[in-house]
């Protein structure tokens, strides 16, 4: 293939030594047209893509405060209605049209032929999931307004002035109308059939109460958690004791005449739900829901793997890893099956910090010292680093109950906020000792912080590009950023090693359940099983994870399938350049484009391996 275009490169150059870039029957451009011509029109589309990124984002007050933007509408809420989605979907056929009938790829720059091929496959994608838009559930137990709208408040909405005050009461006005919408939407999808399973219900019902307790909403001497975020954002401006007090008098009043009503509402209506749930817990339950997981399998792998498949493959690596977790407890000297030092390692002491607040504040105290001692080996593997700072957070209590035990929420584009590696320290037990370093590293360094700060920084691709959400890739990145530190001689306690097995193995125990759950109708009970006989996971882990995988159909997949792929191409990568590979380049070629699907992932990497195969051959030539 390289010969062809190396013969045709010589072929065009003769034509145009002879004919003076003349013809017959026409003008012939010549080389500084054509790439005068492709410079134009790749500007051009990506003025376009930006456009189309601001109009996005202007009908989004809640993406703006997400990227750290204040503008007139930093007191309102995103419209959620259904009315809103047919009106978003006729402009998404407007956009797709657009691409299509007035692009010519083959006059656009590498680069911007990919954001191209980019758009056009998202825009593809969500016109055929829009027969799908209510498969989903607005209030769970991992999220939902019910948990969304007082995280917003609290660790979005910043408070740098009276304006900025002014326009968190404003939003808290504006909850009451907002909830009427996700209301009408709840009913829509029972409607069509799509009613959460009856577990769901306790816990959502649990965070909408919550928010509701404690002052100005009772008599009791706690603050609520909105009025103390407020109070303490308000205190912190200093401003006069009538501005001071007029403000908390406003933020009180919206608090009972907004607030309250709009989650009581919520909570009457998911009452009255919870009478009428089942214990059915797969979408195979849904209307066309076979069709549905299959499809929801697509866009969170980016691949043609069937349930079936993926399935398999979770048995086969679980197998391989008991077989890795073996080889340590012989390294440890530990007598006994794997299923003795699973649970050994579930109830020895020395492996956990006390269930207190100083055993939590040791927690997050050490899980700072691993992100700083892998900041200061960085250069070793990557040639671009992130400058966003990173933090580490407890989730915070109004949410530990039902969250996961670990995040990641990025920061702003201007570094203003910095990324946020949150730890759940609700039940100390389900957060080991020996996770740690594979959590921090997840979550924060090399792993999430670095990638989507990254993407974040790039100035080389349009803003949909860098916010790009491909499940498998972000994720299956986060899990081979477990591994990569033991290339540079991290996880040198070997339980600490085991620890990495074990989230390793977790993640190949969700092909298992997910697709068990949702393809081959598993119960809850049958899922929260294959992981306590599986991994040394805590039950509450298991609990959780079962009920995620209920929730969010396919998610949970798209971790070990990305870790696959990103391992198998940097395998590949090294066979093919042998004493040229230099994995600092590997993963600039992986981090450098933003987040992309895993088959424009290979490409990319091909691309990398055959021109560093040319350049090593025009050295030889020369």
């Amino acid at each position: 293939m390289i010969y062809k275009v190396k013969v045709n490169i010589l072929l065009v150059t003769l034509v145009f030594a002879v004919l003076g870039c003349k013809q017959k029957e026409g003008t012939v451009e010549n080389t500084a047209d054509v790439a005068k011509a492709i410079e134009e029109n790749s500007e051009k589309l990506n003025r376009w893509f930006e456009a189309q990124f601001q109009e996005e984002t202007k009908k989004s007050p809640m993406m703006q405060t997400y990227l750290g933007i204040k503008t007139k509408d930093y007191g309102k809420w995103d419209d959620i209605s259904s009315k809103r989605e047919v009106k978003d979907l006729e402009r998404t056929k407007e956009r797709l049209t657009y691409l299509k009938d007035s692009v010519d790829v083959s006059k656009l720059d590498k680069a911007t032929a990919l954001s191209y091929t980019l758009m056009k496959q998202d825009l593809e994608n969500e016109i055929e999931d829009f027969q799908y838009r209510f498969y989903n559930y607005p209030v769970n137990q991992m999220g939902g307004l019910q948990a969304q709208i007082p995280a917003f408040m609290i660790n979005m909405h910043r408070v740098s002035d009276k304006s900025d005050a002014k326009a968190y009461v404003s939003r808290l006005n504006g909850i009451d109308d907002l909830f009427a919408q996700l209301i009408d939407n709840i009913k829509i999808r029972e409607k069509n059939s799509i009613l959460p399973p009856k577990f769901v219900f306790a816990k959502v019902l649990d965070d909408s109460r919550n928010i509701i307790t404690g002052k100005p909403f009772d008599n009791s001497n706690e603050e609520s958690t909105l009025l103390a975020d407020f109070k303490e954002k308000v205190l912190a401006l200093k401003l006069s004791e009538e501005e001071t007090n007029q403000l908390i008098e406003d933020a009180n009043k919206a608090l009972l005449e907004s607030v309250k009503p709009a989650y009581e509402n919520l909570i009457t209506l998911l009452e009255g739900q919870q009478q009428r749930a089942t214990t059915d817990d797969g979408c195979w339950k849904f209307p066309k829901g076979d069709a549905f997981f299959n499809n929801a399998l697509k866009r969170t792998t980016t691949t043609n793997m069937t349930a079936d498949q993926i399935h398999e493959l979770g048995l086969k690596e679980v197998e391989r890893i008991h077989g890795e977790m073996g080889e340590i407890m012989k390294k440890v000297e530990y007598k006994g099956t794997l299923q003795d030092f699973f649970k050994y390692m579930k109830e020895d002491e020395q492996f956990y910090f006390p269930n207190d607040e100083k055993g939590k504040a040791e927690y997050l105290k050490q899980a700072v010292g691993l992100i700083d001692s892998m900041k200061s080996r960085l250069d070793e593997l990557f040639i671009t680093k992130p400058k966003a700072d990173i933090i580490v957070k407890a989730v915070e209590p109004f949410r530990e109950k039902s969250a996961g035990k670990a995040f990641y929420q990025q920061g702003t584009p201007d570094g203003s906020r910095p990324g946020r590696y949150y730890a759940n320290l609700y039940d100390m037990k389900a957060m080991p000792k020996y996770q740690m370093e594979a959590l921090a590293y997840h979550e924060g360094i090399p792993g999430h912080h670095m990638q989507r700060s990254i993407a974040l920084e790039l100035k080389n691709i349009p803003k949909f590009r860098k916010f790009g959400r491909y499940t498998a890739y972000t994720e299956g990145w986060g899990l081979y950023t477990e591994l990569l530190p033991k290339d540079i001689g991290f996880y040198n306690d070997p339980y600490s090693d085991f620890g990495r097995l074990a989230m390793e193995l977790w993640r190949a125990c969700r092909l298992v359940v997910d697709t068990g759950i949702h393809a081959k109708k598993w119960t809850r009970e049958q899922g929260i099983k294959y992981y306590t006989d599986n991994t040394p996971n805590a039950e509450s882990d298991a609990i959780k994870m079962v009920e995620r995988h209920i929730v969010m159909p396919s998610q949970a997949t798209a971790y070990k399938i990305g870790m696959i792929k990103i391992l198998e191409l940097r395998e590949n990568a090294k066979k093919e350049l042998g004493d040229q590979f230099d994995i600092r380049e590997f993963h600039d070629v992986v981090l450098t484009n933003g987040p992309v699907p895993l088959n424009v992932l290979e490409d990319l990497i091909a691309d990398w391996v055959t021109s560093k195969k040319e350049n090593s051959n025009d050295k030889k030539d020369s």
